[in-house]
Protein backbone atom coordinates (compact mmCIF):
# COMPACT_ATOMS: atom_id res chain seq x y z
CA UNK A 1 0.00 0.00 0.00
CA UNK A 2 3.09 2.44 -0.44
CA UNK A 3 2.30 3.08 -3.99
CA UNK A 4 -1.34 5.04 -3.52
CA UNK A 5 0.38 6.68 0.19
CA UNK A 6 2.76 8.05 -1.92
CA UNK A 7 1.07 9.66 -4.98
CA UNK A 8 -1.49 10.87 -2.52
CA UNK A 9 1.18 12.90 -0.79
CA UNK A 10 2.69 14.10 -3.72
CA UNK A 11 -0.40 15.46 -4.93
CA UNK A 12 -1.37 16.69 -2.26
CA UNK A 13 1.89 18.69 -1.80
CA UNK A 14 1.40 20.14 -5.27
CA UNK A 15 0.92 23.95 -5.45
CA UNK A 16 -1.56 23.14 -8.88
CA UNK A 17 -3.42 20.96 -6.57
CA UNK A 18 -6.40 22.59 -5.13
CA UNK A 19 -8.89 19.70 -3.66
CA UNK A 20 -8.27 15.89 -4.06
CA UNK A 21 -11.24 13.72 -3.37
CA UNK A 22 -10.37 10.09 -1.52
CA UNK A 23 -11.82 7.18 -1.87
CA UNK A 24 -10.77 4.18 -0.22
CA UNK A 25 -12.46 0.72 -1.04
CA UNK A 26 -13.78 -1.95 1.65
CA UNK A 27 -11.13 -4.18 0.46
CA UNK A 28 -8.28 -1.15 0.44
CA UNK A 29 -8.87 -0.59 3.92
CA UNK A 30 -8.41 -4.17 5.13
CA UNK A 31 -4.97 -3.55 3.53
CA UNK A 32 -3.93 -1.04 4.62
CA UNK A 33 -4.57 -1.94 8.36
CA UNK A 34 -3.08 -5.12 7.68
CA UNK A 35 0.06 -3.37 5.94
CA UNK A 36 0.45 -0.08 8.33
CA UNK A 37 -0.74 -2.13 11.42
CA UNK A 38 -3.14 0.90 12.46
CA UNK A 39 -6.41 1.13 14.28
CA UNK A 40 -7.68 3.91 11.73
CA UNK A 41 -10.18 3.78 8.95
CA UNK A 42 -8.55 3.41 5.10
CA UNK A 43 -8.44 7.31 4.24
CA UNK A 44 -7.12 8.31 7.52
CA UNK A 45 -4.26 5.35 7.46
CA UNK A 46 -3.01 6.96 3.91
CA UNK A 47 -3.37 10.99 5.10
CA UNK A 48 -1.24 9.57 8.25
CA UNK A 49 1.14 7.49 5.96
CA UNK A 50 1.36 9.99 3.30
CA UNK A 51 2.31 12.32 5.84
CA UNK A 52 0.67 14.97 4.53
CA UNK A 53 1.29 18.49 5.80
CA UNK A 54 -1.58 19.90 7.51
CA UNK A 55 -1.67 22.87 5.67
CA UNK A 56 -2.67 20.42 2.49
CA UNK A 57 -4.85 18.45 4.59
CA UNK A 58 -7.40 20.71 4.27
CA UNK A 59 -7.59 19.89 0.73
CA UNK A 60 -8.97 16.42 0.99
CA UNK A 61 -12.20 15.60 0.67
CA UNK A 62 -12.78 12.08 2.04
CA UNK A 63 -15.81 10.30 0.68
CA UNK A 64 -16.93 6.81 1.74
CA UNK A 65 -17.19 4.31 -1.28
CA UNK A 66 -21.05 3.93 -0.86
CA UNK A 67 -21.44 7.69 -0.99
CA UNK A 68 -23.65 7.98 -4.45
CA UNK A 69 -24.42 11.47 -4.14
CA UNK A 70 -20.88 12.62 -3.15
CA UNK A 71 -19.89 15.49 -6.15
CA UNK A 72 -17.26 13.01 -7.44
CA UNK A 73 -20.43 11.35 -8.75
CA UNK A 74 -21.70 13.59 -11.36
CA UNK A 75 -20.51 15.06 -14.42
CA UNK A 76 -21.23 18.93 -13.23
CA UNK A 77 -18.43 18.74 -11.00
CA UNK A 78 -15.75 19.40 -12.78
CA UNK A 79 -12.76 17.55 -12.34
CA UNK A 80 -8.82 17.57 -13.63
CA UNK A 81 -8.83 13.79 -13.75
CA UNK A 82 -9.77 10.32 -11.75
CA UNK A 83 -6.49 8.31 -10.57
CA UNK A 84 -7.80 4.74 -9.39
CA UNK A 85 -4.66 3.14 -7.59
CA UNK A 86 -3.91 0.32 -6.72
CA UNK A 87 -7.28 -0.56 -9.69
CA UNK A 88 -7.89 -4.54 -8.54
CA UNK A 89 -9.29 -6.61 -11.01
CA UNK A 90 -13.23 -6.40 -10.05
CA UNK A 91 -12.41 -2.45 -10.18
CA UNK A 92 -11.13 -3.15 -13.91
CA UNK A 93 -14.06 -5.07 -14.55
CA UNK A 94 -16.66 -2.98 -13.70
CA UNK A 95 -15.26 0.17 -15.63
CA UNK A 96 -14.70 -2.01 -18.40
CA UNK A 97 -18.34 -2.88 -18.42
CA UNK A 98 -20.25 -0.10 -17.09
CA UNK A 99 -21.56 -2.19 -14.38
CA UNK A 100 -20.00 -0.13 -11.13
CA UNK A 101 -21.58 -0.54 -7.49
CA UNK A 102 -19.35 2.01 -5.85
CA UNK A 103 -18.22 5.52 -5.60
CA UNK A 104 -14.91 4.60 -7.12
CA UNK A 105 -16.34 2.76 -10.16
CA UNK A 106 -19.04 6.09 -10.53
CA UNK A 107 -16.39 8.39 -9.94
CA UNK A 108 -14.50 6.38 -12.85
CA UNK A 109 -17.39 6.29 -15.21
CA UNK A 110 -17.88 9.84 -15.35
CA UNK A 111 -14.24 10.61 -15.70
CA UNK A 112 -14.88 8.55 -19.25
CA UNK A 113 -18.10 9.54 -20.23
CA UNK A 114 -17.15 13.37 -19.50
CA UNK A 115 -13.74 12.67 -21.31
CA UNK A 116 -11.49 13.21 -18.51
CA UNK A 117 -8.11 11.89 -18.09
CA UNK A 118 -8.75 8.62 -15.93
CA UNK A 119 -5.67 7.18 -14.79
CA UNK A 120 -6.05 3.29 -14.09
CA UNK A 121 -3.31 2.06 -11.83
CA UNK A 122 -3.86 -1.93 -12.19
CA UNK A 123 -2.03 -4.36 -9.78
CA UNK A 124 -2.68 -7.32 -10.68
CA UNK A 125 -0.24 -9.79 -12.31
CA UNK A 126 0.57 -12.00 -14.23
CA UNK A 127 -2.15 -10.74 -16.54
CA UNK A 128 -5.40 -12.46 -17.57
CA UNK A 129 -7.00 -12.58 -21.26
CA UNK A 130 -9.95 -11.19 -19.07
CA UNK A 131 -7.81 -8.44 -18.21
CA UNK A 132 -6.01 -7.64 -20.71
CA UNK A 133 -9.36 -7.61 -22.90
CA UNK A 134 -10.58 -5.31 -19.94
CA UNK A 135 -7.36 -2.52 -20.33
CA UNK A 136 -8.11 -2.88 -24.27
CA UNK A 137 -12.03 -1.81 -23.52
CA UNK A 138 -10.74 1.08 -21.28
CA UNK A 139 -8.38 2.49 -23.38
CA UNK A 140 -10.88 2.25 -26.18
CA UNK A 141 -13.16 4.70 -24.01
CA UNK A 142 -10.16 7.01 -23.12
CA UNK A 143 -8.33 5.80 -19.80
CA UNK A 144 -4.96 5.51 -19.68
CA UNK A 145 -3.31 2.12 -18.16
CA UNK A 146 -0.22 2.74 -15.79
CA UNK A 147 0.59 -0.61 -14.27
CA UNK A 148 3.33 0.06 -11.42
CA UNK A 149 5.77 -1.62 -12.92
CA UNK A 150 9.17 0.03 -12.23
CA UNK A 151 11.14 2.04 -14.10
CA UNK A 152 14.40 0.36 -14.12
CA UNK A 153 15.89 3.38 -15.23
CA UNK A 154 15.69 5.07 -12.61
CA UNK A 155 18.38 3.03 -10.61
CA UNK A 156 19.50 3.28 -6.73
CA UNK A 157 18.73 0.60 -4.55
CA UNK A 158 15.87 2.59 -2.90
CA UNK A 159 12.37 1.50 -3.36
CA UNK A 160 10.98 4.69 -2.93
CA UNK A 161 12.50 6.21 -5.87
CA UNK A 162 10.62 3.88 -7.97
CA UNK A 163 7.32 4.89 -6.07
CA UNK A 164 8.55 8.53 -6.49
CA UNK A 165 8.57 7.56 -10.21
CA UNK A 166 4.97 6.42 -10.62
CA UNK A 167 3.67 9.46 -8.55
CA UNK A 168 5.30 11.38 -11.01
CA UNK A 169 3.76 9.61 -14.17
CA UNK A 170 0.61 9.27 -12.87
CA UNK A 171 1.07 13.56 -12.12
CA UNK A 172 2.00 13.83 -16.03
CA UNK A 173 -1.11 11.70 -17.15
CA UNK A 174 -3.02 14.43 -15.45
CA UNK A 175 -1.21 17.00 -16.80
CA UNK A 176 0.14 18.63 -13.71
CA UNK A 177 3.87 19.73 -13.88
CA UNK A 178 6.44 18.08 -11.59
CA UNK A 179 8.10 20.31 -8.81
CA UNK A 180 11.67 18.74 -10.09
CA UNK A 181 11.84 15.00 -10.88
CA UNK A 182 15.26 14.89 -8.76
CA UNK A 183 16.70 12.20 -11.59
CA UNK A 184 13.45 10.32 -12.05
CA UNK A 185 13.42 11.23 -15.79
CA UNK A 186 15.18 9.14 -18.62
CA UNK A 187 18.22 11.31 -19.36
Amino acid sequence: MRLPVRVLAALASHAEVDRLHLVVSAGASQVLAHELARDRTGAEHLITAAEVAIANREKIVVHRDSEFDAAIASGSYTLTGTVIVPCSAATLGALATGTGRTLIHRAGAVALKERWPLVVGFRETPFTTVHLENMRQLTYAGAVILPPIPAFYVGGEDFDRFLDHYALRVMDQLGIAAQGDDGLRWR
